[in-house]
């Protein structure tokens, strides 16, 4: 069955930050009307019940339309999916294709290839998910996936701090996220001893009592991405899509993952967010959906005020 709900209120928020990378910025004022988000991220059992009762096929199980990358030889498009694969030392972190690979026959059941499974991993955030993957479990659940700006919100628990917990990242020494523990790309010690991803719920939820809102996996919004904060207009987003991806539109992400480092990606908190192509799944994206509370509203508005 879908998760439980945690119900929301409306209110308005300072949205965004100044202090990390420059996509995040202008602070600006963003207000949401009540809605109820999903307590944790859709895990592998809940997304196997949705293709048990749909028969669904994901974005990185089908066959791949040459038309949409003309120019890449045909037999390299077959199925498949990216993953994150450690490199043997110290590398130079402009070039991310040092650790990410795509891989033939990686999907959602096989996550790392065809020779893995997710038989022992039923409560671990569902991965290899396309942004279209995403909308359509949505739409079965009767559901929709969150904006950007419902996602922030409901990631600040209320609060205006660097981090969702306050404003340090580890107080007393917890760790409180699914986040890189060692040197990215090559060492990683695990969070809490999960190299990867964890079952949900392994980390204290936050205010509102939402569970892997920062870390563990990022996590598809509507939302459009923009190189920042569009003040002058509202963000653009699009509802459901039930056509193929476009590879050509990069969706919004938000809260960070297993593979988040500060050496390379401090994007662990509320204010982060980073662009992915909708027809990409990886290792390390999933999705959580959310519901309206207010008959007639509008789907998670975001109206920006003072900067």
């Amino acid at each position: 069955m879908p998760t439980e709900l945690v119900e929301l209120p409306s209110g308005s928020f300072r949205m965004g930050s100044t202090s990390f990378y420059p996509e995040e910025a202008p602070i600006h004022t963003a207000t949401v009307y009540a809605f109820a988000m999903e307590r944790h991220p859709v895990t592998n059992a809940q997304f196997a019940e949705f293709v048990s009762a749909t028969g669904y096929v994901t974005v990185a199980e089908q066959p791949i339309d040459s038309a949409l990358y003309p120019g890449v030889d045909p037999g390299e498009l077959c199925a498949g999916a990216m993953v994150f694969r450690p490199t043997a030392g110290p590398v130079d972190l402009r070039d991310w294709r040092q650790w990410w690979v795509w891989v033939p026959g990686a999907s959602w059941r096989h996550p790392f290839g065809p020779d893995s499974d997710v038989a022992n991993r039923a409560d671990h955030p569902v991965v290899q998910v396309a942004f279209p993957d995403a909308a359509a479990y949505a739409r079965w659940a009767g559901r929709r996936l969150p904006t950007e700006a419902e996602w922030e919100y409901a990631a600040r628990g209320g609060a205006a701090t660097t981090y969702a917990w306050g404003d340090e990242e580890k107080p007393g020494g917890k760790l409180m996220a699914n986040t890189w523990q060692g040197r990215f790309p090559y060492r990683n010690d695990g969070a809490l001893g999960w190299a990867g991803t964890s079952p949900v719920g392994s980390f204290p939820p936050n205010q509102f009592g939402l569970l892997d809102m920062i870390g563990n996996v990022w996590e598809w919004t509507t939302t459009e991405f923009s190189a920042h904060h569009r003040l002058d207009q509202p963000p653009k987003a699009c509802c459901a899509p039930s056509g193929p991806a476009d590879p050509t539109i990069a969706q919004t992400l938000k809260g960070g993952s297993h593979l988040c480092a500060p050496e390379y990606c401090h994007r662990y908190r509320p204010a982060a967010r980073s662009p992915q192509s909708q027809d990409t799944a990886t290792t390390h994206i999933g999705f959580r959906c959310v519901s309206d509370l207010t008959a007639g509203s509008p789907d998670g508005v975001d109206r920006a005020g003072d900067s």
